[in-house]
């Protein structure tokens, strides 16, 4: 299986429509009981739809919960001399069964960072005749982002801040080990990633559905952060990626000020640790990744994206009182990743791991397993 995979630079080049299609059948049929209570969402948007804790997040809202659904993501299609991005196939085979279930749903192929992409949903959620959005979960990770207003470009950059860090990472081609050393960031690389990764496109969003009267009374909106271990916390948290998530996470309570006027909250949700196409390319994830899946299956408490969307809706966003967060008003579905005894098992793994042991420390097939299905490739 991941042998004939091409893997460079923690990006799979290689894809399968068929494989795809499975994940999200998968996934769909894991979604449960069709329990649909009048507390639950009935429509919702999802922005960045097409993978990752976007895809569940749109997957449990219709097949577990009956809701009418809106996705947008920007994907390849396929063409004459290439196949499209698992994306695309992932889009097709949510709306193919989605149809087949007489659940209203809708896919919009677009750049969410456009004001036209906006406009479009705007014009659909009217065409379709959807209810307003009661749920809206903003699920975007890009590498680049071109600001509506002033037509500048920014990028992504994944480093420290202050200072140059070392870190051991995995290499996803053959699962040895590697240190990757990143020098700091300047203060225009951070500016950067905040414009990209930080909550600026969210709230343009909000405001938007606001002013065209697309949302509804009670709405809810959810964007997706990360806090993680020490192990990861100079690149990730301390870094420019967590610079851009305290962004994000600042957003939440302004938008909680615009909702409040029609009843409405805003919320980030700290996610545990899960293999996307995005946490692939960032150093120090895979390694750790792979530790906590073997730690947390040992401990029978692994949840991958769907199950903690489950959890997030259940246990968080709906539930009788009021949604339950920490002191810097975070929804925390990451509670078992930092659990105490599950950290320190994880750096016991880290403490005795080399090229001899990684094999049989770490839960590499697992996350390999999971990163080539997400390309179609699970064997």
């Amino acid at each position: 299986m991941g042998a004939t995979a091409r893997i460079s630079n923690g990006i799979c080049l290689d894809m399968n429509p068929a494989g795809c299609e499975g994940l999200v059948l998968e996934q769909i049929k894991a979604a449960g009981d069709m329990d649909r209570q009048g507390k639950e969402p009935r429509s919702v948007l999802v922005l960045g739809a097409s993978g990752g804790y976007g895809l569940s997040a749109r997957i449990f809202s219709a097949f577990g919960k009956g809701a009418q659904t809106m996705g947008v993501s920007l994907e390849r299609a396929p063409c004459e001399k290439r196949g499209g991005s698992p994306g695309w196939y992932n889009n097709i085979a949510f709306e193919t069964v989605a149809k087949q279930a007489n659940l209203k749903a809708v896919t919009l192929q677009g750049d969410a960072f456009s004001e036209a992409t906006k406009l479009q949903v705007v014009e659909a959620a009217r065409e379709h005749q959807f209810e307003p959005f009661d749920l809206v979960v903003y699920s975007l990770a890009s590498p680049v982002r071109t600001d509506p207003e002033t037509g500048v470009t920014h990028r992504t950059t994944i480093k420290p801040i202050g200072q140059p860090t070392s870190t051991l990472t995995i290499n996803l081609a053959n699962g040895q080990l590697k240190n990757v050393s990143l020098n700091p960031a300047t203060e225009a690389e951070i500016a950067d990633t905040i414009k990209v990764m930080g909550g600026e496109d969210w709230k343009l969003w909000m405001n938007k559905l606001h002013e065209e009267g697309l949302l509804a009374t009670g709405v809810k909106t959810v964007a997706f952060s990360y806090i993680g271990p020490p192990v990861s916390n100079d690149i990730y948290r301390s870094g420019t990626l967590g610079r851009a998530k305290e962004h994000l996470e600042a957003t939440a309570h302004e938008l909680a000020s615009l909702l409040e006027t029609i009843g409405g909250s805003a919320y980030v949700a700290v996610c545990k640790a899960v293999v996307t196409r995005a946490s692939a390319v960032i150093p120090a994830m895979p390694l750790y990744i792979a530790a906590l899946f073997r730690v947390m299956k040992d401990m029978d408490l692994h949840e991958d994206c769907l199950q903690q969307i489950k959890r997030l809706f259940r246990e968080r966003l709906y539930t009788d009182g009021k949604v339950p967060v920490d002191n810097e008003g975070r929804i925390r579905i990451d509670d078992w990743e930092l659990r105490t005894d599950v950290q320190e098992k994880v750096a016991e793994i880290y403490s005795k791991v080399n090229n001899e042991n990684v094999w049989s420390l770490v839960d590499f097939e697992g996350y390999q397993n999971d990163f080539l299905a997400l390309h179609g490739l699970k064997g």
